[in-house]
């Protein structure tokens, strides 16, 4: 009996204290070319183990221990470089892409090291405003779901534009439509489910974070290659599946059921699949017969990525992605049930969207690299909503139906001519289908009317050249020109873009970018249609030109310890050509609105500055410890057609912001407890007052617009939790989390309208209180 028990214990005991391995692999690259570099050296130095590159530039560590790890690389002309907290779970392969930078030259004195800090951009021509998200790291923010817009709320800047059910947001106090999607190189549609047309974000992200790979978030003064944006940029990349091993995730939460697999195409071949689905959670509970609520909401989307190499004709990648959305609001036909106004109008509304890519890069000798892409894009946004009369029959209220099909095209050519001087040129061309239509009225009592009934094509073409040299391996300089031309109505823009950069000495560097950016308007804006007094129509939009604007920065970043850095940035935007009305008494601009088509007649006058600064104290994650405190003091304003300058619905001064987590990591048992916090302090939004005695006499809201945006919700408060437990076991990881989203339940103001059923003004509130409980299991 002793025996038994002590062989049961041992057993126990060999459990508990199982040495749990897996293999970090990668490859290391040119940051320019992105070619191999073979003959590379990856040591890990608290394990004395070192490893040098293939003739490939991939290297391999076998059966190492679960945990994180700093890599140390090195290889001859190129800035040493170093990656800290590369985490090696259990249940999948670290397979990574490590880029270096060319030495300029020798420097005997001094050792030249690039610490590769998880924020520096992966593109290396992006000089300021512009910093990587490392998927790893933003997996772990409070309240982000693996959403890429809700993770870089806690960016410097960066506030959520609207509802905190949605995700668009506003850089800088500019409009969320300013915002460029990029994903492998082309330009891509919104890719959120629940967006409304002419928008950039939406519901929840269609994008899956088991694809994405580290990516760039440039938030000013962009780099010449991107083109018809205005606030910021979000330049996606796409993480490589397993070519060697085949490998599953299959997650369980409150966004879905979802499942992703990865692995080789074939034996001994070095291409790869990935591939992730989601459906939703609500709508298999509908389903079960389980209502949420007094509508249906669902959605389901598709991710892939198949990377194709080739010995002789280069590396072909197909991608792309897919979402299917809808929401349908019941009204009962009951007026006992009617409180306000709003329940007396049902409602069905459809987002859907899709992209498919293919690339294909190739090598033209030693120093010269070729990128080409072709894409298709679909986009589908439609709204119907109805009203139910006294007598409970229906009669439409609003209608609309957009659908818009794209081909892109793209090549880009990088040639290094030496180590001081590098060039970057590309060309982008987009073919664009449209066929849109809406039923609106202006008013309330007004009859429904058609407004906008388009079909056919245009083309929008872009090219650009830039070219960065390096003085010295510290001191860098990028300039550029950027070309747009929209065929519709032959509006063009030229544009040139430059910054520098100094690393000053080891702890300090600064940097200046100017760039002048230019957008077209959302292309259902250009069909608004009108009928004159002799029942012709007329389309007073047709002409409109590009909003176009100034930016200038100024950047100053100073290490103040090892992995603690202090980074200060000042910017000035103007904008100018901004479509506003053309009635002087109306104050409406474009740099106010979230989304939706304008329908009413435009003209490019208006003006808009932004300017502020921006603080952040960043600790990159060491000592299983991270934080980021953001400080942003700035104006937003803008002038209409009567030439008064006022704040913008987006001015809301300040936003401070801390983010930050710990993880306590039991070795023996293999497991890690995650506690994460987000909170952010914000001045509010601002809206246009409810002029009472004209809306009280007209039984609905009538805004003052003389006094447009003077009236400021109070601040925004917002704290977000958190926790999380992994387990690992052998080639097998298992993640629980909880977030708690809103975690003291404050009810924040959205807005405020004026009610004819109760005769009372309703506040408008953001969402309380969400727990959100997700599963994830890694094999």
């Amino acid at each position: 009996m002793k025996a038994a028990f002590g062989i049961i214990l041992s057993v126990f005991a060999s459990i508990t204290q199982a040495q749990y391995t897996q293999q970090l692999r990668g490859i290391v690259v040119d940051i320019v070319l992105q070619k191999p570099l073979p003959g590379a050296t990856v040591s890990i130095k608290s394990l004395d183990r070192s490893v040098i590159a293939n003739e490939e530039g991939v290297f391999r560590f076998r059966d190492l221990p679960i945990g994180q790890y700093k890599l140390s690389i090195s290889y001859i002309g190129f800035k040493d470089a170093q990656i800290e907290n590369v985490v090696i779970n259990a249940g999948k392969e670290t397979v990574l892409t490590i880029p270096l930078e060319a030495l300029v030259r020798k420097e005997n004195e001094i050792i030249v090291t690039a610490t590769s800090k998880r924020n520096m951009p992966l593109n290396d021509m992006s000089a300021v405003s512009a910093r990587s998200l490392a998927v790893e790291e933003t997996q772990k923010y409070a309240a982000a779901a693996n959403d890429p817009l809700r993770m870089v709320v806690s960016f410097p800047g960066v506030m959520i534009a609207g509802d905190d059910l949605n995700n668009d947001i506003v850089i800088r106090g500019n409009s969320p439509t300013g915002l460029l999607w990029r994903m492998e190189g082309i330009d891509i549609p919104n890719p959120n489910h629940f967006s409304n047309a002419g928008g950039s974000g939406g519901g929840i992200s269609a994008l899956s974070s088991e694809l994405l790979s580290n990516s760039d978030f440039i938030t000013s003064a962009f780099a010449a290659e991107y083109g018809n944006a205005l606030s910021g940029v979000f330049d996606l990349k796409l993480r490589k599946g397993n070519n060697e091993h085949r490998e599953i995730t299959l997650q369980a939460g409150m966004l879905g059921l979802s499942a992703a697999a990865e692995g080789p195409i074939a034996p001994s071949y070095k291409g790869s699949y990935l591939i992730s689905y989601r459906y939703s959670t609500l709508e298999l509970m509908n389903k079960l017969g389980i209502k949420i609520g007094n509508g249906l909401t669902n959605f389901q989307d598709l991710n892939y990525n198949i990377y194709l190499p080739t010995r002789k004709f280069g590396n072909f990648t197909l991608f792309g992605f897919g979402g299917l959305s809808s929401q349908k609001i019941n009204a009962e036909r009951d007026s006992s049930r009617w409180q306000t106004k709003v329940d007396r109008y049902p409602s069905n509304f459809i987002s859907n969207i899709a992209m498919n890519g293919i690339t294909h890069t190739i090598s033209i000798g030693s120093n010269t690299t070729l990128t080409s892409a072709a894409g298709f894009s679909s986009a589908r946004n439609g709204f119907v909503e109805q009203y139910i009369r006294d007598d409970y029959s229906l009669t439409d209220a609003y209608r609309d139906n957009y659908r818009t099909k794209k081909w892109i095209f793209t090549s880009t050519l990088n040639h290094r001519f030496n180590n001081h001087h590098a060039l970057r040129a590309g060309l982008i061309i987009n073919l664009i289908h449209f066929n849109y239509y809406r039923f609106s009225r202006e008013e309330q009592d007004q009859p429904i009317r058609e407004v906008i009934n388009a079909t056919g094509n245009t083309h929008t073409l872009q090219g650009f050249a830039q070219w960065q040299y390096k003085v010295s391996n510290d001191f860098t300089v990028n300039t550029g020109l950027h070309y747009l031309y929209l065929t519709y109505n032959h509006s063009s823009s030229v544009e040139p873009r430059a910054s520098v950069k100094w690393n000053t000495s080891r702890r300090t560097s600064i940097a200046f970018g100017y760039g002048l950016h230019s957008q077209l308007q959302g292309l259902g804006v250009y069909f608004a249609q009108q009928q004159n007094a002799g029942g012709s129509l007329a389309y007073p939009n047709k002409g409109l030109g590009f909003t176009s604007s100034h930016h200038f920065v100024l950047s100053h970043t100073y290490l103040l310890a090892k992995n603690l850095r202090l980074k200060t940035e000042v910017y000035y935007q103007y904008l100018f050509n901004v479509p506003v009305s053309t009635s002087d008494t109306n104050t409406f601009s474009t740099l106010n609105i979230i989304d939706d088509y304008v329908v009413i007649p435009l003209v490019n006058r208006g003006k808009g500055k932004n300017y502020g600064f921006e603080v952040s104290l960043e600790k990159h994650l060491s000592n299983n410890l991270y934080f980021l405190l953001s400080n942003s003091i700035y104006q937003s304003k803008y002038t209409a057609a009567d030439e008064v300058e006022r704040n913008t619905r987006f001015n809301g001064n300040y936003i401070i912001n801390l983010t930050g987590g710990k993880e306590f990591v039991n070795e023996k048992k293999a497991r890690t407890f995650g506690i994460n916090i987000k909170t952010v302090y914000a001045g509010g939004y601002r809206n246009i007052p409810v002029d009472i005695e004209k809306s009280r006499l007209a039984g609905y809201t009538i805004l003052n617009q003389k006094d447009a945006y003077s009236l400021q919700n109070p601040a925004y408060f917002r704290t977000d939790l958190r926790l999380s437990m992994k387990w690992n076991r052998t080639h097998l990881t298992s993640i629980l989390s909880l977030d708690i989203q809103n975690l003291t339940n404050r009810l924040n103001i959205f807005s405020q309208s004026y009610d004819l059923n109760s005769g009372q003004f309703i506040n408008a509130y953001q969402s309380g209180i969400i727990p959100v409980v997700n599963y994830k299991i890694e094999f």
